[in-house]
């Protein structure tokens, strides 16, 4: 097999259909459209099972087929020989599958009958170029450069909301990406939440993405990158999800109304899920295999980054600051809930969970005794804050707090006055009810 099937990846997104040819046993031939090639590795391909098809009972009676894919652009023909090992019904290769195919299933008017059954795999036995006399598609802009531009644009960070700000922002320098997210996983490991976005008109920070909803999800459950290169009418596959409890607030998820090509890519440490980045396109076809392979390098940085900036240690002593001044005006009416840790401001909602547990607390600290400085470690220490035993998200948590504040209740902020340490500022009194 002269020609290395990763090289056909461009022919395997769904843009041409394909075309199987199978035979019975007794050597009746068939040939029906594919919806979906995968490619798997260097050395398989996974062929998208959606009906009992005539195909269907001649591979499970004579295991060999013949492919035929078709490179968008140049039109090349390429006839891969393979051999059917197995069908896979659930994990990673599957619910990639079950995307891609919701995409195409949109785009070709077919989202009601295609439903995907499982990701039949085939050994490639080998690749014949039909015509050879056809030149190449050009080729695209070199990800690889891509990649390196975006780091160059990212540069070091001394913080993790700093981090998260220059992530996205070099997305666009780098990748030329406009609309994309950073997720993060929550104390559970059941949700993402949303700690810094790029090019909405919301910020949608804190809003929440269940482990296995929508594209986030998936690529979050089965800590794979997941892509989609056409608009999907599937709304299981767009991002906007929903919390786990439909009553709860909710913060919107800031997402285009309809997007024609998505990317989400987990940010991993080692074998550990840290969040997900996702990305999206109003344009199709916006992220090319290349891209995806970059953004995955690119999400394992992030990840390890993550965890480096959390790991550093508090400063010992806070930095000088301006004396606080005295609130003033109206009081702010602080309402909060002990069974979800929701905190309403004047009967707005602005925050649940860890970090509404993290404010209340401070709240009732300062209300106590006057206090305005804190640092992360007696925060990790507290016995009131619902932190896990393992791992420590805490700073993101914080991150999400200050912004939250920033956006819905400016009147009350946290300021940052050293690595670790931060001071509680109101600028109104308040009144802090438990509900």
């Amino acid at each position: 097999m002269n020609i290395a099937l990763e090289s056909l990846r461009p022919c395997l997104d769904g843009a041409v259909p394909a075309v199987v040819a199978t035979a019975s046993p007794d050597g009746t031939p068939n040939v029906a459209y594919a919806s979906q090639v995968h490619y798997v590795d260097p050395e398989h391909v996974a062929l998208s099972f959606q009906f009992f098809s005539k195909t269907r009972e001649n591979v499970l009676a004579h295991p060999y087929a013949q492919v035929q894919v078709i490179e968008p652009v140049s039109f090349r023909h390429f006839r891969l020989k393979v051999h059917y090992l197995r069908t896979e019904t659930s994990g990673p290769l599957f619910e990639y599958m079950k995307a891609q195919l919701a995409g195409i299933a949109t785009r070709t008017g077919m989202a009601k009958v295609f439903a995907l059954r499982g990701a039949d795999v085939y050994r490639v036995l080998d690749i014949e170029n039909v015509d050879p006399r056809l030149l190449p598609a050009p080729s695209p802009p070199d990800a690889l450069l891509k990649l390196r531009g975006t780091l160059d644009h990212l540069g070091a960070c001394d913080d993790l909301a700093q981090l998260a700000d220059r992530a996205l922002a070099a997305l666009a320098r780098g990748f030329g990406i406009s609309h994309a997210l950073l997720a993060m996983l929550d104390e559970s490991g059941g949700a993402l939440y949303t700690l810094a976005s790029l090019g909405y008109p919301a910020s949608g920070v804190g809003a929440e993405v269940a482990l296995g909803e929508g594209l986030i999800g998936v690529a979050a459950r089965e800590a794979i990158p997941v892509r989609i290169n056409h608009h999907t009418g599937d709304y299981t596959y767009h991002a906007a999800l929903h919390v786990a409890d439909p009553a709860s607030p909710r913060i919107p998820l800031p997402v285009l109304a309809n997007p024609h090509s998505q990317i989400a890519v987990p940010l991993m440490h080692g074998a550990r899920l840290v969040g997900v980045l996702y990305a999206e396109s109003e344009q199709n076809a916006f992220f090319s295999h290349a891209d995806e392979d970059a953004l995955v390098v690119y999400g394992r940085h992030l990840g390890a980054l993550v965890v480096q900036l959390a790991a550093l240690p508090d400063d010992a002593e806070p930095a000088r600051v301006a004396p606080a001044s005295t609130p003033s005006g109206a009081p702010l009416a602080v309402r909060y809930f002990a069974h979800d840790h929701s905190v309403f401001i004047d009967n707005d909602y602005l925050i649940k969970g860890v970090a509404g547990s993290i404010l209340w607390t401070l709240l009732n600290e300062h209300a106590a005794s006057g206090r305005r400085d804190f640092c992360n470690r007696e925060l990790r220490r507290d016995p009131r804050l619902p932190l896990p035993d393992f791992g420590d998200n805490l700073e993101t948590r914080l991150i999400l707090l200050q912004r939250r504040l920033a956006e819905r209740c400016p009147q009350i902020a946290l300021a940052k006055t050293g690595r670790g340490r931060f001071r509680l500022e109101l600028a109104r009194p308040l009144l802090l009810n438990a509900a």
